[in-house]
């Protein structure tokens, strides 16, 4: 359980001056070579891991994944890209049974995706409330995908009831002022390796002007690998170099990004109701 990472074995990490990261979005169960990928990462100073579904099969295999390595977690759920297919009450009980799985600790990745509309609006707006509905009746935190679909998606956040820690906001790109109203609901707010890009000062300006005590770290392996890795498959292990351009735009040193942002996934992940 999540609860265990406070008992995370450090002895486990090579090198004992790295501070411990934590990804908290990476698709692991996409890549050829998890197993690699994880030892690389641990040997990075990464030492916990979680893996986010897209759909029944891909959340199936995050909770494979999950079993077989004790710093792993993770999270199943329907992708907006994903929501035309998704049948409530064919694939509900299906993945609501995933979703009783002991190291399952939130439901995602979730949420709209407006730029590219694989499924439509309406059918996306219709399933990440059933998925929404799903985590506050299992008391679970939810991964948000929003990508230009920020105004929907705050006016569907804010009708919700109020709830404990009721997720986060993946891979981070809105506005400062957009991040404070995410955490007047309650919401984190996850940097990627986009905090690296050139072009990317929007990101930064937004995380400098956000509570680190409010921000995890993030990956989204096998995507958005950050600068010097652009253009190479994304991985774990790279984690560091966003939590080194993290600490640059919030004037801190990397020590002090990886407690605060460790300490806020296990706020946030932590051991789940029973």
């Amino acid at each position: 359980m999540i609860g265990d990472l406070k008992r995370f074995d450090q002895s486990q990490i090579t090198d004992q001056e790295s501070p411990i990261l934590s990804d908290s979005h990476c698709h692991l169960q996409l890549v050829p070579d998890a197993p690699g990928l994880l030892e690389r990462a641990r040997l990075a100073g990464v030492g916990r891991f979680l893996v986010p579904g897209t759909d029944l099969a891909d959340s199936a295999a995050a909770v494979r994944l999950a079993e077989e390595n004790a710093d792993v977690w993770a999270a199943v759920g329907i992708h907006p890209h994903d929501a035309k297919d998704f049948d409530a009450e064919h694939d509900g009980p299906e993945l609501e049974k995933l979703a009783a799985h002991a190291k399952v600790v939130a439901i995602g990745e979730i949420g709209l995706d407006f730029h590219y509309d694989h499924s439509p609006r309406e059918r996306q707006i219709e399933v990440v409330e059933w998925m929404l509905a799903l985590a506050a009746r299992l008391r679970l935190p939810a991964i948000l995908h929003n990508r230009e679909s920020g105004t929907e998606m705050m006016a569907l956040l804010a009708r919700l009831p109020a709830r404990e820690r009721p997720g986060v906001f993946h891979s981070f790109t809105e506005d400062a002022d957009y991040g404070r109203r995410a955490l007047d609901l309650g919401y984190l707010l996850s940097f990627s390796g986009m905090i690296t890009f050139r072009a990317a000062e929007n990101i930064r300006a937004a995380a400098a002007s956000l509570p680190l005590d409010a921000m995890l770290l993030e990956t989204d392996t096998p995507h958005l690998a950050p600068v010097p890795h652009r253009g190479k498959p994304n991985e774990p292990a790279f984690l560091a170099d966003t939590a080194k351009r993290l600490a640059e735009v919030k004037g801190a040193d990397v020590e002090t990004v990886a407690a605060a942002t460790t300490a806020n996934f296990e706020r946030l992940f932590a051991e789940r109701p029973r």
